[in-house]
């Protein structure tokens, strides 16, 4: 999906960007670039430099293809089919670290009328809600 969806934008997937994007997949938990080096380096031995993830992520998230969480100042990749300027809520349990994103129309439209009676225009909408996952509460 990723390599269809940036070819029919004239984007190339290179092969270090594919690279931190299966890294990003393959955890459910947000992963910080120092985690993808770290990754990365024990998969194929390669050590990469720092300034080369960043630059794979910048080009990741402006594609819409991972999200960095600003909480952790890590990153998560992106399984939705969603627009830019869509309303993303992520939801990170405390106890396992894992990360759930949705979509929802209805905080979306609150959050828009709330932004529009205080005259702001919101750019970035993301936002993110502490607490613990179903999995988690049912271990407890």
């Amino acid at each position: 999906r990723a390599k269809a969806l940036c070819v029919s934008r004239g984007q190339r997937l290179t092969p270090i960007r594919s690279l931190v994007l299966s890294a990003l997949y393959t955890d459910h938990r947000p992963l910080s670039a120092y985690d993808l080096i770290e990754r990365l380096s024990a998969a194929d031995g390669q050590k990469r430099a720092a300034v080369s993830i960043y630059r794979a992520l910048d080009f990741l998230i402006a594609q819409g293809l991972a999200h960095r969480l600003e909480s952790r100042n890590a990153f998560i990749a992106c399984p939705q089919d969603h627009a830019p300027d869509d309303l993303v809520l992520f939801m990170i349990c405390t106890q396992c670290g894992g990360v759930d994103e949705v979509h929802t129309p209805e905080i979306a439209q609150a959050l828009d009328q709330l932004a529009q009676r205080h005259g702001f225009q919101s750019i970035v909408r993301m936002l993110e809600v502490e607490g613990r996952c179903a999995h988690c509460r049912h271990q407890a």
